[in-house]
């Protein structure tokens, strides 16, 4: 695009009041296995695509309509250009679609609307014909396993193995840390590639309305259709039960940064498939009824990954597999904390490169997942209950008792802050779960 039309298109988007998002017909081409969505803010377009991983076979019917539901679902990427008041589907959608797509564009764009001062995103609701549901048959065969490249993903990776269930690796977009964790599975993996339109990135740039979106369930999406595509059984999630736990209330409404990691859009998004595609349990968190602790202890035992785990968003920017966590976010400093209980001091030093509670500089990072100042950082990590906890197994830790961070936060904390009652919480499974058998939650 000549730049100064960049100029002309940056101009008119930051002039406009948009009124309507919707969404033109989608296409997909088997040949290249190409998906191409595209969609409308008003008269301003955009064209985003998804490339699966084509297999021998045509594709069934069930998977046209995992893509009408990808379709619709990815629009919230480019319905945050503009936070228009409609959002209108041509696509008949069942009532459990309808309300997984209300609950995406309100509950999942929550920390959008938060951030940008929207309170109207809240009360969105997506605009469609209505239809029956489709009668639903359980999805049986290998299952797709998400891998995210952290620790999570790779306890259910572990877990279903060890059940004999042969999983089958799964990531969008893979880069270098996941591929390093394909590789260290010695698995066979599956991938798609998801290409979002550039004129997004440029309005980002100029300063166009910006913010986080509900991404897993997109992936989630993704990764459906590519099971589907392939004949393979159900997708297999690792989202912990404190994914669940709202940052903050705002007007009203919980803010959730993780809300689609969340047990309520886990529930939505096996309804939306059963109703609209005919797929019955082709989705599920096998990790849902744990915390984050737990998961931590769970990973300890699976020393193949050390060289290649992360966690870290931050990290997977950098390109450089010598520097696998940035050391200074809130996902690293809790995920730190997490594993510090589970493993010698030696062992994840040697994961993360550093060690973070010998560092007093983290102290102010560490006291807002302690609950101590401020809210729960907007970012994938435990609730503060378990940052109790997890502090509270290092002060009697012949390894971490004297490290400074765990001097000082220990000194910080109330004394009614460490009870037994809460360690038993953080380590016993229980909420709501949609694992179905002969699957089980791990131990």
């Amino acid at each position: 695009m000549p730049s100064f039309v960049k100029v002309v298109l940056v101009l008119r988007v930051l002039d406009t009041q948009f009124r309507r998002l919707s969404f033109p017909p989608l296409s997909y081409d088997p040949a290249t296995g190409v998906a191409t969505f595209p969609y409308a803010l008003d008269d301003l377009t955009f064209v985003e695509t998804v490339t699966f991983p084509v297999p021998p076979g045509p594709p069934p019917p069930a998977f046209g309509r995992v893509l009408e539901l990808l379709h619709l679902v990815a629009g919230v990427s480019y319905y945050k250009v503009g936070a228009p008041r409609e959002i209108v589907a041509t696509t008949p959608l069942s009532e459990g679609a309808a309300a997984l797509l209300d609950a995406v564009y309100t509950k999942g764009m929550s920390e959008y609307a938060y951030r940008n001062d929207l309170p109207h995103v809240l009360s969105m609701r997506v605009t469609a014909p209505s239809t029956p549901p489709a009668p639903a048959t359980a999805v049986t065969g290998r299952p797709l396993s998400a891998v995210g490249g952290g620790k999570d993903s790779i306890v259910t990776l572990e877990a279903l193995r060890e059940g004999g269930f042969d999983p089958v690796p799964f990531a969008v977009n893979p880069n270098w840390v996941i591929q390093s964790v394909f590789d260290a599975s010695g698995l066979t993996p599956l991938a798609a590639r998801r290409a979002i339109d550039p004129q997004l990135f440029e309005l980002n740039a100029a300063g166009a309305l910006n913010g986080h979106i509900p991404v897993t369930a997109i992936n989630s999406l993704i990764a459906v259709a590519t099971a589907v595509l392939h004949g393979l059984g159900p997708v297999v999630m690792s989202n912990e039960r404190s994914a669940s736990d709202p940052n903050l209330i705002w007007n009203g409404h919980e803010i959730n940064h993780q809300w689609s990691k969340g047990v309520e859009a886990e529930g939505l998004l096996r309804d939306a498939l059963a109703d609209h595609a005919g797929l019955a349990d082709a989705y599920f968190s096998l990790l849902r009824q744990l915390s984050e602790l737990h998961i931590a202890k769970l990973f300890a035992r699976h020393t193949r990954y050390d060289a290649v785990v992360t966690s870290c968003n931050a990290a997977f920017k950098l390109r450089d597999p010598s520097a696998r966590w940035c050391g200074h976010c809130p996902k690293c400093r809790f995920v730190f904390l997490a594993l510090a209980p589970f493993l010698p001091r030696e062992r994840l030093v040697d994961i993360f490169g550093a060690d973070l509670l010998a560092d007093p500089s983290q102290l102010p990072g560490y006291r807002e997942l302690l609950g101590l100042d401020g809210h729960k950082p907007f970012e994938c990590v435990g609730e503060v209950e378990e940052s109790v906890v997890a502090l509270s197994l290092l002060r009697d830790a012949a390894d971490w008792r004297d490290a400074p961070v765990v001097v000082a936060l220990s000194a910080e904390l109330p004394a009614a802050a460490w009870t037994a009652a809460a360690e038993s919480d953080v380590f016993t499974p229980g909420g709501p779960a949609y694992v179905p058998p002969p699957y089980a939650t791990p131990s």
